[in-house]
């Protein structure tokens, strides 16, 4: 896991309890609905393949590993994950060259 990533960081876990509680269960529950085992239209496995490529585009190395843990343990095979890293590359790459375009209005024209 990334190196800013520590096993203690659980700990503070507990500041959402005491501090927010029922925003904590809120969104326990949400996470819970949409991770579901059974009752979702799109299969676990490929949910969690989604919830790969969103973690490494968004690069929270917790989700990185939890969500690609729950990707092996729904069925997921190593090319189907190293797919799902080439989807957010892809992605990524392709706000990149599209957003560039808002740095040439800065640019002068040559034609």
């Amino acid at each position: 896991m990334d190196d800013r990533v520590e096993p203690s960081d659980r700990q503070y876990m507990r500041n959402y309890k005491t501090a927010s509680p029922e925003l904590l269960q809120a969104y326990t529950d949400f996470s819970a609905a949409v991770f579901a085992e059974e009752g979702r239209e799109i299969p676990k496995k490929y949910r969690e393949l989604m919830a790969v490529a969103v973690s490494i585009a968004k690069q929270c190395p917790y989700c990185i590993d939890a969500h690609s843990k729950a990707a092996v343990k729904s069925g997921a095979t190593e090319a189907e994950v190293a797919e799902a890293i080439w989807v957010a590359g892809a992605i990524g790459a392709g706000s990149a060259y599209t957003h560039g375009r808002l740095a040439f209005k800065q640019v002068p024209h040559q034609h």
